[in-house]
């Protein structure tokens, strides 16, 4: 079953024990209507990094077709809510997507939703921060998606450290 927070399978030092083992990543979801940037962790779950950005309409075969090459323990998927904690519109289209993912990936991998506010605002700030000029940030080639689906997984990860 997939948990509207944060908790995971986490062994008796509160830690995520693919984590402690130090086996399998945790791979993250900024779901978009057209695009949707995915991030993962280092095999050690120590480094988020962006992954690729994949056409929405592919992204079940694509997650699907890295499980197979992969060990992921955990799928974060970024849930978008309002500044007043409502989900946002957005939901109506994420939630059939992750049931459909449900159904297909294997049991062993656990489903999160994790909040995901103002990571596409702090992305592009991030990028301008960096130096990366207006053509790159405007996200016809999905920077902005992997930049996202890398804060979720960052920031994601520091929660179940901080737990």
């Amino acid at each position: 079953m997939l948990e509207m927070n944060a908790e995971t399978r986490e062994s008796g030092s509160g830690h995520l024990q693919h984590i402690k083992d130090g086996v399998m990543r945790i791979l993250a979801v900024d779901y978009g209507k057209k695009r949707t940037g995915l991030a993962v962790t280092d095999p050690s779950g120590i480094i988020a990094s962006p992954l690729t950005t994949v056409e929405t309409k592919d992204l079940e075969r694509y997650i699907l077709d890295y499980l197979k090459i992969e060990q992921v323990a955990t799928i974060v998927i970024g849930y978008p809510r309002q500044p007043n904690g409502e989900d946002s519109d957005s939901m109506r289209y994420i939630r059939p997507f992750v049931a459909r993912l449900r159904k297909v990936v294997p049991e062993a991998v656990a489903m999160e939703y994790y909040d995901e506010r103002y990571t596409t605002k702090i992305a592009f700030q991030s990028m301008i921060d960096g130096g990366l000029g207006r053509k790159k940030r405007d996200n016809k080639n999905g920077i902005v998606d992997m930049v996202s689906a890398s804060l979720i997984l960052q920031d994601y990860m520091e929660y179940k450290r901080c737990k």
